[in-house]
């Protein structure tokens, strides 16, 4: 070999070893929602908390249309790590088409399951509806397009016999557009699927008069699906909110992807649950992270570097 080949060959070596290097905890890109959910205002702390945890890595958040896009970014590659519903988790990994996965995403891997979310359905007080059966002929925002929220919305209204086309019109809104709408009287009511005390539906309360349709037990038990479970949105959740709702709860899950370094997942996923106070000051739904909860109901494989951390404190034996 000559020597000007064996010292290209020397130097490509070490661009490759460089570039390793670089990738492996340089950047952790973080996929959240819209900024007027819960996922976002999570995602900028857990940003936060990564960029003192692991001083080398480069941590930026990203304000995504949730769920369904956070799984097909991470899937290309596009993300380190992603918020999503455990529901949409399940579809992406067999590759629901109907809900916008064309082919199974096996890239996916498991971090830790979170906070539960709460379909919450609210109405403004005088557009006249009580129950689910209210929602037909009236105008309801039923989330971003293929987002969790929406995905959750068709789901619903199935278990309830009704489906889009029962309704006076679906409008496919961000929480924060379909707040707008009510407060305009635009709409009649809104589909929202995020932890309680979600800040768009907050909002809405202090503007509009507005009355929580509940989700009864056996409407969940019709879904059929044991990620969805039965729940309540306690009273006072919200301003005007004097009784308990029956709602439908599903479990959040954080992921992230084949590829990313095993020793980085594991200094994220420590990082998570080594930091709990912050969560929880940047938005009170993560009051329902636990470590304890940390395995139940993941629908795919967990990463190694998470793995290891649940191996470490003794959640795997």
């Amino acid at each position: 070999m000559n020597k000007f080949l064996q010292k290209t060959l020397l130097a490509a070596s070490a661009a490759l070893l460089l570039a390793g290097s670089a990738y492996a905890g340089d950047f952790i890109n973080i996929l959240t929602g819209g900024t007027s959910g819960v996922y976002y205002p999570l995602g900028v702390a857990l940003s936060q908390i990564y960029s003192k945890a692991i001083p080398d890595a480069k941590s930026s958040v990203q304000a995504t249309k949730a769920s369904a896009e956070n799984l097909n970014l991470l899937q290309a590659g596009r993300g380190e790590l992603a918020f999503t519903l455990g529901d949409a988790l399940s579809d992406a990994w067999k590759g629901n088409a109907e809900v916008g996965f064309k082919t199974p995403l096996k890239k996916l891997r498991g971090v830790a399951s979170i906070y539960p979310n709460y379909i919450q359905i609210v109405a403004s007080a005088d557009s006249g509806i009580k129950t689910l059966a209210d929602l037909r002929g009236k105008r309801v925002a039923v989330g971003a397009p293929k987002s969790g929220t929406e995905i959750n919305a068709r789901t619903v209204l199935k278990a309830a016999g009704l489906s889009y086309s029962d309704l006076g019109k679906a409008e496919y809104l961000p929480f924060g557009e379909s707040v707008e709408l009510m407060k305009n009287r635009q709409i009649d009511a809104t589909l929202i699927s995020a932890g309680l005390g979600v800040s768009a539906l907050r909002d809405l309360a202090t503007s509009v008069k507005m009355v929580i349709v509940p989700i009864p037990p056996e409407v969940v038990a019709k879904i059929n699906d044991p990620a969805y479970q039965v729940g309540v949105i306690p009273a006072n959740t919200y301003e005007g909110q004097t009784a308990d709702a029956s709602t439908v709860a599903i479990r959040n899950v954080l992921v992230t992807r084949e590829g990313v370094p095993t020793d980085t997942v594991y200094k994220m996923t420590k990082a998570l649950f080594g930091n709990l106070d912050e969560l929880v000051a940047a938005h009170s739904a993560a009051k329902g992270i636990k470590l304890e909860n940390a395995l139940k109901g993941m629908p795919i494989p967990l990463h190694p570097g998470a793995e290891k951390f649940y191996r470490e404190v003794g959640l795997i034996k």
